[in-house]
């Protein structure tokens, strides 16, 4: 099953909520909540990604805060490998790196634990969502600044408004949902 069938990511599209004008008006909201919520979307979705990374040397899977955590951790778990969270400024303890990144009306920051992974380690990134590409863009700063080997970064969704420019000299990207 490493590729989803038309009828496969139809479905998928289907179960995910789609709310106009939220959080402002002209922009439609992709509510992954209704995806979670279903058992058997999420199994699909997760045995999706674990036939298309279990053969691969992978040591962690890393998820961007917070859609990104649930998504991580399931396909961590399946794979048997550590999931590591990057996490907005100021919640994580211990002895961090951080890095910037612009949003639409200002600066956001994650932060990562300096031992999060060891060097080298075969990383894959995920978040729920690719929109303008600045978080998972510091994610993968984050990634090099800690000396790890990312092996491929992860949208479930990619809304289509130039996200995807901003990652490509990163590593690979995989996109499951495309709008």
């Amino acid at each position: 099953m490493y590729s989803l069938s038309q009828e496969q990511k139809d479905y998928l599209d289907s179960i995910i909520r789609k709310i106009a004008d939220f959080p402002k008006p002209g922009v439609i909201f992709r509510d992954i909540t209704t995806l979670l919520g279903d058992g058997k979307a999420f199994n699909l979705l997760i045995s999706h990604l674990y036939d298309r990374y279990k053969d691969k040397d992978i040591d962690y899977v890393v998820g961007i805060e917070s859609r990104g955590f649930i998504f991580g951790a399931a396909l961590a778990d399946r794979l048997g490998v550590g999931f590591v969270p990057f996490r907005k400024k100021g919640k994580l303890p211990g002895a961090t790196i951080s890095e910037k990144y612009s949003l639409e009306y200002g600066v956001d920051e994650i932060e990562a634990h300096i031992d999060a992974f060891k060097p080298r380690a075969n990383l894959l990134l995920i978040d729920d969502l690719i929109a303008t590409g600045g978080t998972a863009k510091a994610a993968c700063e984050l990634i090099l600044r800690l000396n790890g080997n990312l092996v491929e970064i992860i949208s479930i969704i990619d809304i289509g408004i130039g996200g995807l420019k901003e990652l490509k000299n990163y590593a690979p990207i995989y996109v499951v949902l495309q709008e």
